[in-house]
C-alpha cells in the first residue's frame, strides 16, 4: 500500500525521471523542489484546488445533512409506502455511474449548468449510500432515549439535532470522510461538465500534464502528491473515527 505513494513522491523529486534506465540510478540521482515550484506555479493549479476544495465540502455538508434527514424518517418515521422507497434507495446503488453519464449530462445542458458550481455540487448533495448507512445505524440506537425527550416535552427537531445527532456522530464521521475522499478524487463527471479552466477541479487539471506525445511525469507526479496531501492529512487526523464507526455495533459490550 505504501509503495505506489513512495513511488509517485520519488517521481516527484527528480527531474526526467522517465529518463532514467534503473532503479538505482533514480534513487541515487540529484533530488529536486522544482517540480513542486513548477506545478503551483503553472496551469492555474491553485484554481484547481480551490475548486476541489469546495466542491468537496459543500458536498459532504449536504450529504450529512440530507442523509441524517432521510435516514432517521426511514428508520423512526410511518411512511407510507416505505419499503418500496427504501428498496428503491438499495436498488439505486447497483446502477453504476456510467449508466447515468449522458442522462444526467443532457440534463445540466438543459439546466444551463455547464461549466458551473451547480453541476458538481447539486446533483451530488444525496447519496443512496449515505442514507443507507445512516438508517442502519440509528436502527441500532435505543428508541427510548427519543421517547424520553418527547415525555419531557422535546420536538421533532430537537430530538433530531440535539438527541440522534450527537449519537450518530461515529457513522456521520465516517460518512463525511468517504463523501469527501470520494469528490476530491471525482474525475468523471467533473471532466463531463467542465471544460473551462476556471471551473476544473484538480484531478481534471493533472490530467493536462498528459500529452499526446508524452508525459510530463515530473510535474504529474508532484500535481499527484500535492493532491493526495489532504486525504493523509484527513486520515491522519480522524483515523480512530473512522475506525470506531466502522466497527459500531459490531460488538456487544
Amino acid at each position: 500500500m505504501i509503495l505506489p505513494m513512495v513511488w509517485m513522491l520519488l517521481f516527484s523529486l527528480k527531474l526526467y525521471p522517465e529518463s532514467y534506465t534503473n532503479i538505482a540510478e533514480l534513487i541515487f540521482s540529484k533530488f529536486v523542489v522544482s517540480n513542486y515550484t513548477e506545478a503551483l506555479d503553472s496551469d492555474a493549479f491553485g484554481r484547481y484546488f480551490f475548486n476541489s476544495a469546495v466542491v468537496a465540502t459543500v458536498v459532504t455538508a449536504g450529504n450529512l445533512l440530507f442523509c441524517l434527514f432521510s435516514g432517521y424518517a426511514l428508520a423512526r418515521r410511518d411512511i407510507i409506502g416505505k419499503p418500496i422507497l427504501f428498496g428503491t434507495i438499495l436498488g439505486v446503488l447497483i446502477i453504476p455511474p456510467h449508466v447515468i453519464m449522458i442522462p444526467l449530462y443532457r440534463l445540466m445542458v438543459e439546466f444551463g449548468w455547464i461549466n458551473s458550481y451547480y453541476s458538481l455540487i447539486i446533483p451530488w448533495l444525496v447519496t443512496p449510500f449515505g442514507v443507507f448507512l445512516v438508517r442502519q445505524y440509528i436502527q441500532t440506537l435505543p428508541e427510548d432515549i427519543e421517547n424520553a425527550s418527547r415525555i419531557d416535552g422535546a420536538g421533532e427537531w430537537f430530538i433530531l439535532f440535539r438527541v440522534v445527532m450527537p449519537l450518530c456522530k461515529p457513522i456521520l464521521t465516517v460518512l463525511a470522510i468517504y463523501i469527501f475522499l470520494s469528490n476530491w478524487n471525482s474525475f468523471l463527471f467533473p471532466y463531463l461538465f467542465t471544460n473551462e479552466e476556471s471551473f476544473r477541479t484538480l484531478p481534471v487539471g493533472l490530467t493536462f500534464y498528459l500529452g499526446k506525445q508524452s508525459i510530463d511525469w515530473g510535474h504529474l507526479m508532484a500535481g499527484a502528491s500535492i493532491s493526495a496531501l489532504p486525504v493523509l492529512i484527513i486520515f491522519l487526523i480522524f483515523q480512530r473515527q473512522i475506525i470506531k464507526g466502522l466497527t459500531a455495533g459490531a460488538l456487544k459490550e
